[in-house]
C-alpha cells in the first residue's frame, strides 16, 4: 500500500505544483489589472462600467493586458523616440525624492539581471562554501567594483549562492575566478539541481577545464 501510494503522489505531485504556481501568477496578474480597470472607472463615463466590469470577471484577461502591454512597450523603446522618452522618464523618477532611491536601485538590478549584453546568471560554477572542501552551486553575477575592487588584488567575481528549495534566497560572495570550477550544464540545468536538492541531476556533458589551483605559498 505504502510502495503504490508514493507511486501515485510522484506522478500527482509536480502537476499540483505547477497547477498552483500557474494559478498563483495568473491570479496575481489579473488582479493588478482589475486595479487598473478600477481606477480607470473612476475617469471614463459612467457608460463605461458596465464593460469595465465585464473585463475584469474574464479569467486569464490580465495576463494576455500584461504581455500586449509589454511588447508594445518593448517596441516603442527600442526606437529613437522611445529612446528619447525613456530617457525623460528616468529624470524625472531619479529627481522626487525617496522614490529616486527605490526606483534607481530596482533599474541597476533589472537592467544587470535582464540585459542581453550583461553575464548576470549566465554561468553556474562550483565554489567551496561554507568552508573548504564543501562545494555548493553558484551563479555569476558580474565583477565587484568601486572601492570593493580596489581591495581585492587578483581578479575576483561575484556569486550568487541560493538556497535549497527556494532559489530566490541566497548569499552573495566574492570569490578569486581561480578558485571556482565553472561547469558545463545551463543556468536552467543548475537551477533545477538546487530545487532538487540535488535529486534531479543533470545529464552528464563534457566538463570545462578545471582552472589553475591556487598557490598556497602565494602572498597576497
Amino acid at each position: 500500500m505504502r510502495k503504490y501510494l508514493f507511486a501515485g503522489l510522484l506522478v500527482w505531485l509536480p502537476l499540483v505544483v505547477t497547477i498552483g504556481v500557474l494559478r498563483w501568477a495568473i491570479g496575481l496578474l489579473d488582479g493588478v489589472f482589475a486595479s487598473v480597470l478600477n481606477a480607470a472607472q473612476a475617469v471614463l463615463p459612467d457608460k463605461a462600467d458596465q464593460f469595465l466590469d465585464m473585463l475584469v470577471h474574464i479569467p486569464g484577461l490580465g495576463v494576455i493586458a500584461v504581455v500586449v502591454l509589454l511588447l508594445i512597450t518593448g517596441t516603442f523603446v527600442t526606437n529613437i523616440v522611445g529612446q528619447w522618452w525613456l530617457k525623460q522618464w528616468d529624470k524625472l523618477l531619479t529627481h522626487i525624492p525617496i522614490v529616486k532611491s527605490i526606483y534607481s536601485s530596482v533599474k541597476q538590478v533589472s537592467d544587470t539581471l535582464f540585459s542581453s549584453s550583461g553575464n548576470a546568471f549566465r554561468e553556474a560554477v562550483l565554489v567551496q562554501y561554507p568552508r573548504q572542501d564543501c562545494w555548493t552551486i553558484a551563479f555569476v553575477t558580474g565583477k565587484p567594483a568601486g572601492e570593493v575592487a580596489v581591495l581585492l588584488p587578483g581578479e575576483h567575481v561575484s556569486l550568487y549562492v541560493p538556497t535549497t528549495p527556494n532559489p530566490t534566497s541566497g548569499f552573495f560572495l566574492m570569490a578569486r575566478r581561480e578558485d571556482l570550477r565553472p561547469l558545463a550544464m545551463s543556468v536552467d540545468e543548475a537551477l533545477k539541481y538546487i530545487i532538487s536538492m540535488g535529486v534531479v541531476a543533470p545529464p552528464a556533458g563534457h566538463p570545462l577545464p578545471r582552472p589553475v589551483e591556487a598557490d598556497p605559498n602565494r602572498v597576497g
